[in-house]
Parts: C-alpha cells; sequence; structure tokens
C-alpha cells in the first residue's frame, strides 16, 4: 500500500509536469494511511509471535527435564528426587 500510494504520487508528478500539492497530497495521504493499516497488523502479529515463541521455549524445558530425567532413571535404574532436581536417589533392595 504504501509504495503503491508513492507510486501514484510520482506518476502524479509526471504527468502534470510539475508537483502542486493538490497532485501529490492524495497519494501521499493513501500512502500514510496504507502504512499506519500495516503497522496495526504488523505489530500485534509480532507480540503474538513471541508469546508463542516464549510458549514453546517454556514447554521445550519441561520437556528436556523429564527427558533427562527419564534418561538417569534408565541409566542407573535409580528415581530422581522431584523435590531436588538433578539428584539421583538409588532404589531400595525389594522394591
Amino acid at each position: 500500500g504504501t509504495v503503491w500510494g508513492i507510486y501514484h504520487a510520482l506518476l502524479a508528478i509526471g504527468t502534470s509536469g510539475q508537483s502542486t500539492i493538490d497532485k501529490v497530497a492524495g497519494p501521499i495521504g493513501e500512502a500514510l494511511i496504507m502504512t499506519a493499516l500495516g503497522l496495526a497488523v504488523a505489530i500485534p502479529a509480532v507480540l503474538g509471535y513471541n508469546a508463542l515463541v516464549r510458549g514453546n521455549k517454556s514447554i521445550l524445558g519441561s520437556l528436556n527435564s523429564f527427558a533427562h530425567d527419564l534418561h538417569a532413571y534408565f541409566v542407573t535404574g535409580a528415581r530422581v528426587n522431584a523435590s531436588e532436581p538433578g539428584k539421583v536417589l538409588p532404589l531400595k533392595k525389594g522394591n
């Protein structure tokens, strides 16, 4: 929209041979309106994208922690204490 409005402004200047305010104001105004509409769409889209990325990183961190605990269980045969992440407790005999 912005490029289209500037194109029309330059076209009006080219066809008339001179740049008067009445020939340029309409297309430039159109370009500014399209710029504002583009920003009105782009800013919420970027904010939404960032929110989704932040949520994705949180879920990925939880899955990574679970994978680490599961791997530790399979390798050592011991369960991981949930209150102290990273500390592996050996299984008692008879369980």
